[in-house]
């Protein structure tokens, strides 16, 4: 499991964990980071809320989601990613996840194809993002504490190496959506301006085809998909 503490974070209403994967406020010589390999408790009451509330939002149209403003303190601190079931929220417009504890969120966030705003500002354990964001055809505004992904501007922070399978790993390709059923994964990291800001985003794809297919970073990031690790440079003036 990647390091971590419990406090109560600055500015937050609810308990939750600290990262130490890295420094945020400042650059560090850290070279080996590693993904937050939390497990969901999928049978606790807080999981069991959340699943609700996905599933009234999906029945009533809702075009703002913000599903932790419904939640106790110590349910908030016990959702660590989301259940496949937002993939039915095509209608929210602004998805909400202020503060919270997350250290993933699924490919399905790909199929909220009405989403225009996404703030998942001060989830600090959060340090990257499913490729499949990219599918949200509307999204145009986002709200993200940028310091705490891998790979930002400002600190450099390093990625995890890859490995087949593992952490946030979709069910369909990445980029093709071709089922990954009985085919080997090819993992790929790769930053991109998604909305407002530039993610670290995680792609599974079916071939290596497909990750050649991925488009071309912005300046000053690495200009390639890559696998992560201590290996990759990520100089600024290499890859401006």
């Amino acid at each position: 499991m990647a390091n971590e503490a419990d406090s109560r974070t600055s500015g937050s209403a609810f308990p939750r964990h600290t990262c130490t994967c890295f420094e945020q406020s400042r650059a560090t010589n850290r070279r080996r980071v590693r993904f937050h390999d939390d497990r969901q408790d999928t049978s606790s009451p807080a999981w069991q809320h959340l699943l609700t509330l996905i599933e009234e939002a999906a029945a009533d149209g809702r075009e703002v989601f913000r599903p932790l403003a419904d939640m106790s303190p110590e349910q908030r601190r016990q959702i660590i990613t989301l259940p496949p079931t937002i993939a039915k929220l095509t209608a929210v417009r602004h998805f909400d996840l202020y503060g919270s504890n997350l250290v993933r969120i699924p490919p399905e966030i790909g199929a909220m194809t009405g989403l225009e705003e996404f703030t998942p500002y001060t989830s600090y354990r959060l340090h990257w993002f499913p490729y499949e964001l990219t599918r949200c055809p509307n999204l145009k505004r986002s709200t993200v504490s940028t310091r705490a992904l891998y790979g930002n501007e400002k600190f450099r922070p390093p990625f995890p190496p890859l490995r087949s399978g593992g952490e946030g790993a979709g069910s369909t390709c990445s980029v093709c959506a071709r089922p990954l059923d009985g085919i080997g994964i090819h993992r790929a990291w790769i930053s991109l301006r998604v909305a407002t800001d530039v993610l670290p985003l995680l792609v599974d794809a079916c071939s290596e085809a497909c990750v050649q297919a991925l488009p071309t970073p912005p300046d000053g990031y690495v200009r390639t998909p890559h696998p992560g690790g201590p290996g990759i440079d990520q100089s600024a003036a290499q890859y401006a």
